[in-house]
């Protein structure tokens, strides 16, 4: 990752969770000389956020003393009007994805709001399809320093798993439905020498070694807005085999051996034929989603926007 001085920015990075890919964005910025403070809305009730945290934000965000910032990157389209309510600095708005598919009044309030943002970002070619607006499409970046391929049985000696059998890597907590695990669980069954792990809860530094020690990803959700673990296992070269979900499609394209797949019968045949390759895949080189990039592409839109 480049750590050259590029520009002495100074942004209000505000966000509804400090996730992985929202952290590395920060992270990148800084490295380019762009001064962020980060301000994530609280979420203290195990219902999750009402009125009262979206007030308290507000607050915050007008009280910031935002004249020693030059712009506001609001990151979801739920944070946006919030953004906006403060009338001295520009707003650049990041939709993350599950903004544009959520209930309909999310939708309409992430689509108001990118029509009054200065510059309004879309992190995938599916999402960018959908916005009526004028935009920018920034790819979230993947760190590839972190998320590269290693020697199997190297990792699976670390991961504890034994290095005689097909391993299919379910990255998800199996108890949230959307990701829907008991899809999964019968594909698997019915794969011949498939064992399914399930991991999560892990730090996220040893991701790598599971995408590592794993024969094939799965994905079965509902519905995502990315998933980026395609995105990192295609960074460790690690096939994919997922239902036609977010930026999948776009991400998979040229990616092989992976494969799309919908029901139940056409995930089983795609991952027997996947796991029956037996072969890595040339995901890392096909992929263009470096940190690098991502930094590059910011500042330029925070400096179209101030300029």
């Amino acid at each position: 990752m480049s750590t050259e001085t590029e520009t002495d920015l100074r942004v209000l990075q505000v966000a509804t969770s400090n996730r992985s890919f929202f952290q590395q964005q920060v992270e990148v910025l800084e490295a380019r000389g762009v001064e962020c403070e980060t301000l994530i809305v609280p979420r203290p009730r195990e219902s999750g956020r009402g009125p009262r945290e979206y007030l308290s934000f507000y607050l915050q965000t007008l009280g910031r003393g935002l004249e020693d910032f030059d712009l506001v990157h609001a990151n979801y389209g739920l944070i946006g009007p919030l953004a906006l309510a403060q009338p001295t600095r520009p707003v650049v708005l990041t939709l993350w994805g599950s903004d544009m598919m959520g209930p309909r009044w999310l939708k309409h309030v992430s689509r108001v709001t990118a029509r009054a943002s200065d510059a309004v970002i879309a992190p995938s070619k599916p999402l960018s399809r959908v916005l009526d607006v004028p935009h920018e499409y920034v790819p979230f970046g993947v760190d590839t320093e972190l998320f590269e391929p290693m020697d199997r049985d190297a990792a699976r000696e670390r991961v504890g798993w034994p290095t005689d059998e097909q391993s299919v890597l379910f990255p998800y907590d199996p108890d949230r439905p959307v990701k829907n695990f008991e899809l999964a669980e019968r594909v698997v069954s019915r794969v011949p020498n498939a064992t399914l792990r399930t991991v999560s809860g892990v730090p996220y530094e040893r991701m790598p070694e599971y995408m590592s020690a794993s024969d094939a990803l799965l994905v079965t959700s509902e519905y995502e807005s990315g998933p980026m673990t395609v995105c990192e296992a295609a960074a460790c070269n690690l096939p994919v085999v997922s239902r036609d979900v977010g930026f999948v499609t776009d991400v998979l394209d040229g990616i092989e051996p992976s494969a799309i797949a919908d029901t139940e019968d056409e995930l089983v045949e795609a991952l027997t034929n996947v796991l029956g390759s037996e072969k890595r895949s040339n995901g890392r080189t096909r992929m263009n989603r470096d940190l690098d990039r991502l930094g590059q592409e910011l500042v330029r839109v925070y400096q179209k926007v101030l300029n």
